[in-house]
């Protein structure tokens, strides 16, 4: 029986088209609400830039791909990147063609190496720019995920400066850096046990790389329409687009409204 059910936003409950919660998934959280179904997010975003959701409040939120989980506006589990890795991939980009970087740090944002492919990323998730810094600030300060502007292709030469760190990418644009050990599924299991609840007792929904270690973690991983073919793989079900009803579609097809 499905008790609790994990929603990426990006791509997933929230559409890229409008930035907003389709109707039709809104009356299905509250549906599923009436139901006693617990209701999460589980997404790459910091908590500070989670503010597409329509105002409808979630039982409890994985943030940073797992680097923060959030029940009642408290922190039940956090994981920051080491120090040292941050460092190195300071170093490096500083002694090879720069990129872009936007560190998430305690409750702020800072960017080093701003370039036309982040305002692209912002104005296309509807994020405030972050502010420019510096070095030695976000040396200063504790990271928990760091978006890194490369190509795939770099993504070897870089992370092997990053042995305590891994990247979880859902576009060619950028990849989040996060701690190594951490992921969505484990702030996944982090809520469960929370709410003493069971991995086969949840069902999760996600579009992106980044959602496929929680579609083959939870009970039940559903994929969007709009999911690449890897995503859609790891799924035990593929449903509709986020703007065709996909998230109502699903939860009908399991009876769950």
């Amino acid at each position: 029986m499905i008790k609790a059910i994990f929603f990426d936003i990006d791509g997933t409950l929230v559409s890229f088209n409008s930035h907003r919660i389709p109707e039709s998934a809104l009356e299905s959280l509250t549906e599923l609400r009436r139901r006693g179904v617990k209701l999460f997010i589980a997404t790459g975003r910091p908590a500070s830039i989670v503010d597409n959701l329509n105002d409808f409040c979630f039982d409890g939120y994985v943030t940073l791909n797992g680097g923060v989980c959030i029940v009642d506006d408290n922190t039940i589990y956090s994981r920051t990147i080491p120090k040292d890795d941050v460092r190195a991939l300071i170093d490096y980009n500083d002694t090879h063609d720069r990129f872009p970087c936007i560190f998430v740090l305690d409750g702020a944002m800072a960017m080093l190496n701003r370039n036309p492919t982040v305002d692209h990323v912002m104005n296309m998730l509807k994020i405030k720019m972050p502010r420019e810094s510096s070095n030695a600030e976000v040396l200063s300060g504790n990271v928990y995920q760091i978006l890194a502007f490369f190509p795939p292709d770099k993504e070897s030469d870089v992370m092997r400066h990053m042995p305590g760190s891994v990247t979880t990418r859902w576009t060619e644009l950028f990849t989040d850096i996060i701690p190594r050990g951490g992921c969505k599924s484990v702030g996944i299991e982090k809520i469960l046990n929370h709410f003493g609840l069971k991995r086969d007792e949840c069902m999760a929904f996600g579009d992106g790389g980044n959602d496929i270690d929680m579609l083959r973690y939870a009970g039940i991983g559903v994929a969007m329409g709009n999911a690449a073919n890897d995503v859609k793989a790891s799924a035990d079900y593929v449903t509709a687009s986020v703007d065709d009803d996909g998230i109502r579609k699903a939860l009908s097809h399991f009876d769950l409204i």
